[in-house]
């Protein structure tokens, strides 16, 4: 009878301590609008960190699904796993909150009106860099996979993310490009529309060059070499008359415009070895001076060996 009156008051005393524990949890506080609890906080909590593994496993997945599909481009695939990330993201944040503080859409509403004050006078950078992640996902002028060029930097894409692009070099060196700077300024994309590209190889020879010449030397020297087209045919056109050369501009075609520096090299090896084998010089500046009331006994020492070869008397002091 004592055994079983003492198991009573236990298990009495356990119901009173977790009662106790739960009414801590679950006592509101109210700060205005907001009313939480240490309960709703952890189940809050517990929402984020679900929301944050479902967004993974269901973007894992989707990718997976797609690339299934030959017919959508790794770019518009991956625009769709991030999208669908985000709207999983967003739906639990918004129940996260609805969980946590016990708040209304109106409630969230005005929490967001107070935040783009403050993102209107100091976080308008990043604001900016946000909404042209977007309008890269929507839009995608440029994709994962294309090589594009930003001033004199030049890689390939390999993530949009929310705020920044991560684009990397021949060097395997990463460039972390905030999105506002792909929406705003100029860029060159290599890999947009047509996977054809043209490449304009100019050059200059001396003014007494054979213009025929020149132009087969330089038709020739294009041919054969790797990711160049054979149609349409390479050109080369007679730019103008310069101040110490004849301009001209080799034109190729190729689809493979990501490879257009190598390409470039390739077809100058070629120029400098069949001008060498053909006498075609490229020209360098050179200026010539005139110089008038120098003294005639400084006269021979500005005269050059060349010059004393072809007049030998032209050094000679004068017999006195």
């Amino acid at each position: 009878m004592f055994v079983q009156l003492t198991s009573i008051s236990s298990i009495l005393q356990d119901r009173a301590i977790i009662a106790r524990v739960w009414d801590y949890l679950t006592r509101q506080f109210t700060f205005g609008r907001i009313t939480v609890s240490v309960s709703s906080v952890i189940l809050g909590v517990l929402v984020v960190l679900v929301t944050i593994v479902l967004s993974r496993w269901a973007s894992s997945l989707l990718d997976r699904r797609l690339a299934n599909r030959r017919h959508i481009d790794p770019g518009l695939r991956y625009t769709i796993c991030r999208l669908a990330k985000y709207v999983i993201v967003t739906i639990g944040s918004l129940v996260a909150l609805k969980q946590a503080f016990m708040i209304d859409l109106t409630s969230i509403a005005v929490i967001f009106t107070a935040l783009s004050v403050g993102i209107g006078f100091g976080l308008q950078y990043i604001a900016a860099d946000i909404a042209s992640g977007f309008i890269l996902l929507f839009e995608r002028p440029i994709r994962i996979g294309d090589r594009i060029t930003i001033g004199e930097d030049e890689g390939d894409v390999q993530s949009i993310n929310l705020r920044t692009t991560v684009v990397t070099t021949n060097d395997r060196i990463a460039i972390i490009v905030p999105n506002s700077k792909l929406v705003g300024q100029r860029v060159v994309n290599w890999s947009y529309g047509d996977p054809r590209a043209r490449i304009a190889i100019p050059i200059g020879v001396a003014d007494d060059s054979d213009i025929e010449l020149v132009t087969h030397t330089l038709i020739e020297a294009s041919e054969g070499v790797s990711n160049v087209l054979v149609e349409p045919k390479p050109r080369v056109q007679f730019l103008k008359f310069g101040d110490y050369s004849l301009d001209f501009r080799l034109l190729v075609w190729t689809n493979q415009p990501r490879r257009h520096v190598q390409i470039r090299s390739d077809i100058n090896y070629r120029i400098a070895r069949l001008f060498r084998e053909r006498s075609i010089r490229i020209p360098y500046p050179t200026q010539e001076f005139l110089l008038k009331g120098i003294p005639r006994e400084l006269e021979p020492s500005l005269l050059t060996d060349n010059d004393l070869a072809d007049n030998p008397t032209a050094g000679a002091s004068p017999s006195s």
